[in-house]
């Protein structure tokens, strides 16, 4: 019978693993584990280790310690260095961490070593860094990258002079770059923007990306302002040499704004958005420029930044409203159609022309919903159309160019005009700029219109990027001849002419001409008597009418009163521009 005391636990301190598990368990760890005696001979590798030295190109035999007796119980170590210490070190394209702990046993000192191969966990961090930090197309800091650089800057500053300045940078017409040479060469000129700019700079300075085509430029130090001026005028110049792109040779500019520290500003984002007014200066007259920041912009942008969010309230609360004008047969006196011109009504009901908001809308991102509540409204108000302009009239929405090129919402806006049942009596209006370049919209979009019966027209005709060459390559039903060839034209031989010209060619290619800005007896006088021309628009007919008030108080009749200018001014076939001066207008 066995005694209590031979199946007792031995005490804690006594426990120890066999020596040939222990050593088992080493040799298997995943990470290296080795021994040196004080004059640095290896007295015990695992395979790891082993694998590790080879890999630095010495030799480490696993298992070189040479074996007597037990292996030693905890009680017999003592700690000659008590705290590990910690290193990380390349060998060859590896990175290896290390923990060294020096250790004294039987009056003999030890270095136990244990290493970790930690490249693919370095390499996934400076991955994410590159992620968070760098921008991926040019290799340039990003956004978040030069913010935390200047603030460290500004939070090290500790004198009132000029420290450094911003430069906002903006590619000046990249979106025609892009659209007709395609995202690859637009990619690759800002690749070589940006080395072009980044060859310029000093140690001490800094280039970012922050957009798509725009980068952000610390100057530190900046010697002083006419220093900085000739600088940046330099960088311009050097921006204007051609690029050489995949074959094509690129003529491209830049304009920049500059802010300064600490005179505009303190903190990053105040520099920036002061050196982006200052930019948007540049960009509202020539291009290609540069400015420097000062309070006036600073007003501008405060009111800009107001009216954004006017914009986008008026959105949010639905307070846009339809006006519509009436577009005349002047041959048949008939009225053909009605172009649908969009209206804000503010806090005050006071009613905002288009020109006041519709720009900053495209800008913005959100012209594309406006747009579907225009569609919206005029189909609720379709009825009322029909009683006063007669069942069966055309009806022109606008669309910006920008949202041509979307096929996103191109397509939602062809689906939401294909649900309206009568979406063969609507005619989308657009610039030219919606046809040029390399525009998806006459290859992806165009198909889609035709589908559902839903015609084009093209805008503004005449003061894009055109010549009357490129109508042969344009897909339209209609073109509407822009107001500044109408103004007087019956005093002006030049435009006489050119409007001759685009007659002539539009009706060889079977597309409808319509001239806009109408708006005296003489210049539709002069329509109907040296022209061929049966359509036009403007105030001299009819002012827009607005849903709420004139169309419902307007009758169906007023079409007659729009016959009666046309009449008249038919019966002048040999103008007398001094005759009838009080021609009858809708208005």
């Amino acid at each position: 019978m066995e005694s209590p005391s031979d199946t007792a636990e031995p005490p804690a301190g006594e426990r120890s693993l066999p020596s040939a598990l222990l050593e088992t368990i080493v040799r298997t760890l995943p990470f290296g584990v080795s021994v040196h005696d004080e004059s640095g001979q290896a007295l015990f590798a695992n395979e790891a280790a082993a694998q590790i030295a080879a890999s630095a190109g010495t030799h480490l035999r696993a298992g070189d310690e040479a074996r007597s007796g037990k292996a030693a119980s905890c009680a017999e170590v003592s700690c000659a260095q008590p705290r590990p210490v910690f290193t990380e070190s390349a060998v060859g394209e590896r990175r290896l961490r290390t923990h060294q702990l020096r250790l004294g046993h039987a009056d003999r000192a030890y270095l136990v070593s244990t290493s970790m191969d930690v490249t693919e966990e370095r390499s996934f961090e400076e991955d994410l860094f590159r992620r968070a930090y760098f921008d991926e197309l040019t290799g340039l800091p990003n956004r978040g990258l030069i913010e935390q650089h200047v603030e460290e800057l500004i939070a090290g500053s500790r004198d009132g002079a000029t420290d450094f300045a911003l430069a906002f940078i903006d590619i000046d017409n990249f979106k025609n770059i892009n659209d007709y040479y395609g995202h690859a060469v637009g990619d690759g000129l800002l690749v070589k923007v940006a080395r072009r700019i980044s060859s310029e700079l000093r140690a001490s300075d800094m280039l970012a990306r922050v957009g798509g085509d725009e980068f952000v430029l610390l100057v530190n130090p900046v010697a002083g302002i006419e220093a900085l001026r000739q600088d940046i005028a330099h960088l311009l110049e050097r921006l204007k040499q051609p690029f050489f792109i995949d074959g094509h040779e690129i003529f491209s500019s830049a304009s920049i704004g500059l802010s300064l520290f600490p005179q505009h500003g303190s903190s990053y984002e105040l520099l920036r958005r002061n050196a982006d007014s200052a930019m948007y200066r540049v960009k509202s007259g020539i291009k290609g420029g540069l400015t420097i920041f000062d309070q006036d912009m600073g007003r501008s942008a405060t009111a800009r930044m107001e009216l954004e969010q006017r914009l986008r309230l008026a959105i949010r609360d639905h307070r846009f409203c339809c006006a519509f004008q009436p577009k005349v047969d002047i041959r048949s006196q008939e009225i053909v159609g009605v172009e649908v011109l969009l209206r804000w009504r503010d806090e005050q009901g006071v009613i905002q022309a288009p020109g006041e908001f519709v720009n900053l809308a495209v800008e913005l991102g959100l012209i594309d919903e406006i747009s579907h509540l225009v569609l919206a409204q005029t189909m609720q108000a379709i009825d009322k159309i029909d009683d006063a302009f007669g069942k069966g009239t055309s009806i022109s929405i606008n669309v910006a160019a920008r949202q041509a090129d979307d096929l996103r919402f191109m397509r939602s806006f062809v689906d939401a005009l294909a649900a309206t049942g009568c979406a063969e009596r609507f005619m989308i209006e657009l610039t030219e700029e919606a046809f040029f370049a390399k525009s998806r919209f006459q290859a992806q979009v165009l198909p889609l219109l035709r589908a559902i019966g839903t015609r084009v027209s093209i805008d503004d005709f005449g003061v894009g990027y055109s010549s009357l060459s490129a109508l042969a390559d344009i897909t339209a039903d209609e073109i509407k001849v822009d107001r500044s060839f109408i103004t007087d034209i019956h005093r002006r031989p030049r435009s006489q002419s050119i409007l001759k010209a685009i007659e002539s060619l539009s009706h060889a290619l079977g597309i409808t001409i319509i001239v806009e800005g109408v708006e005296t007896f003489e210049e539709l006088a002069y329509l109907q008597a040296a022209t061929r021309i049966r359509y036009a628009q403007g105030f001299y007919f009819s002012r827009p009418l607005s849903l709420d008030e004139n169309l419902a108080l307007t009758p169906a009749n007023d079409g007659a009163r729009i016959a009666t200018v046309a009449r008249e001014a038919s019966a002048t076939r040999t103008p007398n521009w001094r005759s009838n001066p009080r021609a009858p207008r809708l208005i």
